[in-house]
């Protein structure tokens, strides 16, 4: 059994992908112990990149105690590295997440699909104000909290930078993989020139989702425009379809440019 700082003990692992493992643990140094969540980020093993790997690191972990102040996103209890590995201690949030909201083949009411964009949209207003983008915005990144059923954000991208980036032979860094997930990552940020709308355009993406019935990859594109064609899949109204399309738009430019410009004056319904 892993025990990490003699405290941490890791009890299964629940996630893993490119960048990393995600773990449930226990923190034995307190009482009961209570579960925590573990992230462990994979690491570049050149030495090169170790050190800005470390400062990367400790930015992103003081961004995540930051935004951990606000009750709907993970706490930061702790974070360390160990031979050039770099880890991540969170709270643990007891919940369901989106995919079980959302179901193919099944599509939400109107009325539910926007509560459900109002309640995510409330969280990243926060994040948005703090000035980060969180890059990774798909349903299993939402979770529903069972004590009080609101809505938590996890796993923010740009931690996974960490893991991600490269340097050349004349010092210049570089990521090696686009952070986001296909389908609910907008162009620029797959070139790697995230927005405040990238984050928006997700947020659209699981709302048509939601009203469809339909996976992202089961979308079609206007072969023209690039626009999503998605409309005759549900029923909705025009006000509704018209801030889902704003939402998605091709183009940055023309999307609501933060979380809060969409919420007030055009989700009050």
């Amino acid at each position: 059994m892993t025990i990490l700082l003699s405290r941490y003990k890791i009890i299964k692992q629940i996630g893993t992908g490119g960048f990393g493992d995600t773990h449930l643990a226990e923190d034995t140094a307190l009482p009961g112990n209570p579960k925590c969540v573990v992230k462990h980020l994979k690491s570049n093993p050149d030495p090169g990149v170790l050190a800005i790997s470390q400062r990367l690191f400790e930015n992103e972990a003081k961004i995540l105690q930051d935004l951990g102040k606000n009750d709907q996103i993970p706490g930061l209890y702790a974070y360390f590295e160990d031979k050039g590995e770099f880890f991540l201690v969170q709270e643990f949030v007891d919940g369901h997440d989106l995919n079980q909201e959302i179901v193919v083949g099944k599509k939400l009411s109107e009325e539910k699909a926007i509560k459900l964009i109002q309640e995510i949209l409330e969280v990243l207003s926060f994040v948005h104000q703090q000035n980060i983008i969180h890059r990774d915005i798909k349903p299993s990144n939402i979770m529903r909290r069972h004590d009080d059923g609101k809505i938590v954000l996890i796993d923010f991208g740009a931690v996974k930078e960490i893991a991600a980036f490269t340097v050349n032979s004349q010092g210049q860094t570089s990521l090696t993989v686009g952070i986001g997930t296909p389908g609910y990552m907008p162009s620029e940020q797959a070139n790697g020139r995230p927005k405040f709308a990238s984050d928006i355009y997700a947020v659209g993406i699981i709302g048509i989702q939601a009203v469809t019935g339909l996976l992202p990859a089961q979308l079609e594109e206007d072969s023209t425009t690039g626009e999503i064609i998605w409309r005759n899949y549900a029923q909705v109204s025009d006000r509704f379809a018209e801030v889902l399309n704003n939402m998605v738009r091709d183009h940055f430019s023309q999307r609501y440019k933060n979380a809060s410009a969409l919420l007030r004056p055009y989700l009050q319904y």
